[in-house]
């Protein structure tokens, strides 16, 4: 069993911690599609290294679906570079 399903074996049980170190591994691998489902999930952290990359690229839209997918600080980073 890898790191990952360790880890999500342990998210998908209701580990806070394990959701956020999977966010962080996600992010170390730049898996934005797992950061995705992560931030669907409602996971923070993820939220926040999706914001700092599109923060990052300044990409406007990026920064916009990550705020709508619930993660606020999004829309203060975007309305800040704005």
């Amino acid at each position: 069993m890898t790191d990952w399903d360790t880890l999500r074996a342990l998210a998908d049980e209701g580990n806070e911690q394990a959701m956020d170190k999977l966010a962080d591994l996600a992010d170390q691998r730049s898996d934005l599609d797992a950061l995705n489902e992560l931030l669907d999930e409602g996971n923070d952290r993820a939220g926040e290294h999706l914001t700092r990359r599109a923060a990052t690229a300044k990409d406007l839209l990026e920064l916009q679906r990550i705020a709508d997918a619930g993660y606020a600080e999004a829309a203060d980073v975007l309305s800040n570079l704005l």
